[in-house]
């Protein structure tokens, strides 16, 4: 069981949602767990209850994660902190594409800069990308963060090929709906939100994606599971339109 040769782990957006869970759930296994995240009260909260150690900082700091990650060799890398603008391209706006670009790309990018190496240095080491099934599938109106989720989904298989020849292992998880507060977050924590997005629904708890990413950190370490898609029973991604050009364009 590789969790007994890891002994670090650091997860970011670990304030909510799926970076709790995953804290929760590495915590359980014994390490000791770095917990990044912007939101002060719920990381402490979550530090009193896991014994997590709280890093109340934005992913978007470099100078602040190069601190923290110069500190400690970290055996476990999460990048799970990610943010959403839903909106058509054509009415994409500069504030917006910067923001999910620095969290939901620059952010993975350096982070896996300043800990990798070391994981290559130690010949041991594993990183999880929490990308999206936006990563693989268009939805209408989410164009810059399909774009960087595709991206990550690159990195994540490109690392490999750069670490190759160490036992550094990637895997990019791929969700698709899941039961957290990210549509609260995106578009606000209202009854009709919570009917459109959750309500009635039968979908994945954090805890599911926190136990999947439990399950490839727990292979044997010649074990490399580089990809899970990890989507409700009853939700399907994908589709195909088709327009008509005497009639006005559909609203997506």
């Amino acid at each position: 069981m590789p969790f007994s040769d890891y002994r670090t782990a650091l997860v970011t957006g670990a304030s909510s949602g799926i970076g709790a869970a995953v804290v929760e759930r590495l915590c359980g296994e014994g390490l000791a767990v770095h917990a990044v995240a912007r939101s002060a009260e719920p990381l402490e909260n979550l530090a009193r209850r896991t014994g997590c150690i709280a890093h109340v900082l934005d992913v978007t700091d470099r100078a602040g994660l190069a601190r923290l990650t110069g500190e400690i060799a970290f055996d476990v890398l999460v990048n799970n902190a990610g943010v959403d603008r839903p909106k058509k391209f054509l009415e994409a706006d500069e504030e917006d594409i910067d923001l999910l670009v620095d969290v939901n790309l620059r952010a993975v990018l350096h982070l896996c800069r300043l800990v990798v190496p070391g994981m290559v240095a130690r010949d041991r080491g594993h990183v999880i990308n929490i990308s999206s099934i936006a990563a693989a599938y268009n939805f209408g109106g989410n164009s810059t963060y399909h774009a960087t989720k595709a991206a990550v989904s690159m990195l994540s298989r490109q690392l490999r090929i750069d670490a190759f020849g160490r036992r550094v292992r990637v895997t990019e998880i791929c969700p698709g709906r899941v039961a957290t507060e990210i549509f609260a977050h995106v578009h606000g924590d209202t009854p009709e939100i919570r009917e459109r997005f959750i309500a009635g629904y039968e979908l994945p708890e954090a805890s599911d994606i926190a136990n999947a990413i439990a399950f490839a950190i727990a292979a044997p370490v010649a074990v490399n599971i580089g990809h899970m898609e990890i989507t409700p029973t009853l939700q399907v991604p994908g589709g195909l339109s088709t327009a008509r050009p005497d009639l006005p364009p559909a609203t997506v």
